[in-house]
């Protein structure tokens, strides 16, 4: 994987596809590669995809020494955006993905065409609980050493060996303590959003993900029935039917948002990224 320097990390990447950039931010103690996988064939003919590792996960490295938190990870996403030199995008994110999106989209608004998050709960319970449960090393190794082998084959060549078990409590740790975004915040998130939530999400009470919709000025609300945390990995074709009519009916929303943010953000590169979002996504089913 390529590697960008951004924010004091080498971020690794992959970047494929043509067409108006979209941002991919995957879930807590996963990677790019592994959550977008369903997506990815779909969104590539029309779309150049941006699919960044989160500091400490899989390609991009991270020393324990230097703390981890949530805020980090917004300000490696506005470095890295910087440094490809991107006017506008499309951004999407998962779980702790969604929460770096949200947090981006309130501070700079103007930089979004459109927003898609998935399994994103602002209260503190139940997440805390669940994340101090499912990020317990010591549980995953005695319970679930099909997983512990999984994070140790994700993040172990990069990041060195048992350096998930450092990762996951430092997580953990982050959302007891972190800021929670308030209602002012939501309300600068002024673009086109689409928020998707599973019906059995043990992170996102299905009311708690009606309550976010309600907060945010230009927002759609999908609840998946019959669905765990992993919307777009557990039903991928609901997901991405769903992405595809939100893409389509908010294109000309989007390219006045990109059109509008030339002259405000000249000195960046960006050159190309200006294309209109497809008004089609033809047979690809996004």
């Amino acid at each position: 994987m390529p590697t960008i320097r951004a924010n004091g990390v080498d971020i690794a990447y992959l970047a494929e596809g043509a067409g108006p950039p979209v941002i991919l931010l995957h879930g807590a103690t996963s990677s790019a590669a592994d959550d977008w996988g369903a997506q990815r064939p779909a969104m590539r003919p029309v779309f150049r995809l941006y699919m960044p590792d989160a500091r400490g996960h899989a390609g991009t490295r991270w020393d324990a020494g230097d703390g981890w938190t949530a805020e980090m990870l917004v300000d490696d996403l506005a470095a890295f955006v910087d440094e490809l030199a991107l006017e506008t995008f499309h951004l999407l994110g998962f779980s702790m993905g969604a929460h770096t999106v949200l947090r981006y989209a309130s501070r700079h608004p103007e930089r979004l065409r459109t927003l898609l998050v998935c399994g994103i709960d602002l209260q503190r319970q139940p997440r805390l609980n669940v994340a101090r449960y499912l990020m317990d090393p010591a549980r995953i190794e005695r319970s679930d050493p099909a997983w512990a082998a999984a994070l140790e084959r994700r993040h172990g060549p990069v990041q060195g060996p048992g350096a998930w078990q450092r990762l996951l409590p430092a997580i953990a740790a982050d959302v007891a303590t972190q800021p929670l975004i308030t209602p002012e915040e939501l309300r600068r998130v002024t673009m086109p959003a689409l928020l998707m939530s599973g019906d059995r999400d043990v992170f996102v009470p299905t009311d708690h993900a009606v309550a976010l919709h309600r907060q945010l000025p230009d927002g759609r609300l999908c609840i998946v029935p019959d669905c765990d945390h992993q919307v777009m990995s557990s039903r991928p074709g609901i997901f991405n039917e769903v992405a595809s009519t939100f893409y389509r009916t908010t294109e000309a929303e989007a390219r006045a948002r990109a059109e509008g943010a030339g002259g405000r953000t000249g000195d960046l590169r960006g050159a190309g990224t200006r294309a209109p979002v497809p008004t089609s996504m033809g047979d690809h089913g996004i």
